[in-house]
């Protein structure tokens, strides 16, 4: 049993059934819809990305489930950025990238390019994790996981914040407060209060070249589990009973929806889903565990996103001729913002012809907020609009009050594919995760123990090499 049908559930099904083989049977729950995070809406006939925008050109499972799902990379319609302080612009994109790297270095010296080496260096060592799991190493913790790639530099990451990270290699704090700040406002609404590691895997994005998914990137979650021809139940499953039986644990998983109440029996279960405190939804409740399980962790980040069709108010940013306002995408720094960000969006399905709206015709914005926003701060952006439609998602966990690690397993054949969320999240780490789930159940299943939380890993990939 796979308990959510978002991109880790869709992938675990994936990965189970590619290590245990076509007569494996998987039964996916969702109580929504496929794709869970990996959301469109429609506005006027067209479909628009509400939840995860875009992946990393390093997301190799990612690119890896689009090669096999026959999907395509969408055309990407270049726009330039700019970052906004509620009252000026502290740093725009020009068109001209030696132009960019003089402001870059024009405004807060060498801090860009020791952002960029702290960021790579966290980069090539978390890409490590591809090549110990095709070689089927796998780990029951998130803690033994993180070890194995960064040692305890990266366990020590999850401890500490962004801010300090940085400034322990030389960045500025006013880069940080400008530029950092906003990057991660835009991905996680947090500030680089927010750990380091989560923060490092999030700058990265604002580095590499981004791509996504032609007709939408939730088309890889149904598409992997059509691939698997796993049975989908939209139910949602309320709780986990340990039977005792004698040699392998057997499971018993108790769900409703409209219809009713069934229930069945599962050698393994895989929890896809945040098991958060403040989730009265995902309370599933686990019974016969002994010691008793209590995976839920702390509280999860409201992100309410808005897709508005209308025109912006440019002057609000300084330029009040609209048609010389020249940014598709606005991030904002701490203070005193009521938007994270802003972005002029396109469609999932983008035609050979298609051309980015000028900027005084009317476009479909995305604002990313932390909570809905009020009439007033929609006719703050917008001069006008034809229609608001929002997404509310609890997206990211509230990363801060340093604790343990969570594990991904609970017990002998039940895991928790979300707890690498806790370390960092994105739809490309929750592929990783999906993946180590899968590894993990299968090494338990089979015992070979060899190939669990095994420490030195480097030097072992490199011997059997």
């Amino acid at each position: 049993a796979v308990v959510g049908a978002g991109i880790g559930g869709s992938a675990v099904a994936h990965f189970l059934q590619q290590h245990f083989g076509p007569r494996v049977q998987i039964d996916v729950f969702e109580k929504g819809t496929v794709g869970g995070r990996l959301a469109t809406i429609s506005v006027n006939k067209q479909h628009y990305e509400s939840g995860a925008a875009s992946f990393h050109s390093l997301s190799l499972h990612m690119q890896d489930f689009v090669k096999q799902l026959g999907l395509r990379h969408r055309r990407e319609v270049v726009g330039r950025s700019a970052i906004f302080s509620g009252e000026h612009f502290v740093l725009e994109e020009t068109d001209w990238y030696l132009l960019n790297l003089f402001r870059l270095w024009w405004h807060y010296g060498i801090s860009f390019l020791r952002l960029q080496m702290w960021v790579e260096e966290v980069m090539e060592k978390f890409m490590r994790i591809y090549k110990y799991q095709a070689h089927g190493y796998a780990f029951s913790g998130v803690e033994e996981l993180l070890y194995s790639l960064g040692e305890s530099a990266f366990v020590n990451m999850t401890q500490r914040s962004v801010a300090e990270s940085l400034l322990q290699v030389g960045v500025t704090q006013r880069f940080i407060d400008d530029v950092v700040s906003a990057v991660l406002r835009a991905s996680y609404g947090q500030s680089a209060a927010m750990p380091a590691f989560a923060g490092a895997m999030s700058l990265a994005g604002a580095q590499g070249s981004l791509w996504s998914v032609e007709g939408g990137n939730k088309l890889v979650c149904s598409g992997l589990l059509k691939l698997t021809k796993a049975n989908v139940i939209h139910a949602t499953v309320t709780s986990v009973t340990l039977q005792n039986t004698e040699g392998k644990p057997l499971y018993y998983v108790e769900y409703e929806n409209e219809v009713g109440n069934g229930s069945d029996f599962y050698d393994i279960v895989v929890i896809a889903t945040p098991l958060h405190l403040d989730n009265s939804s995902s309370s599933i409740t686990f019974e016969g565990f002994d010691p008793p399980i209590d995976a839920a962790q702390g509280s999860f980040q409201p992100t309410v996103v808005s897709l508005v069709h209308g025109y912006l108010n440019s002057s609000y940013f300084g330029f009040p001729d609209p048609k010389l306002f020249p940014f598709a995408s606005i991030l904002t720094t701490d203070y005193p913002n009521f938007f994270c960000a802003l972005d002029n969006i396109c469609p999932v399905n983008i035609s050979a012809n298609f051309r980015r709206k000028q900027p005084q015709e009317a476009a479909v914005w995305r604002v990313q907020s932390p909570k809905p926003l009020l009439r007033s701060q929609l006719k703050t952006l917008f001069r006008s609009y034809y229609s608001v439609q929002t997404a509310e998602w609890r997206a990211h966990p509230v990363y801060g009050s340093p604790g343990t690690l969570p594990r991904f397993a609970l017990h002998d054949q039940l895991f928790h594919l979300n707890a690498l969320e806790w370390a960092a999240s994105s739809v490309e780490v929750m592929a990783v995760a999906a993946k180590n789930v899968a590894l993990l159940a299968y090494n338990r299943w089979y015992q070979d123990l060899d190939k669990i939380d095994q420490k030195d890993l480097m030097h072992k990939v490199k011997t059997e090499l």
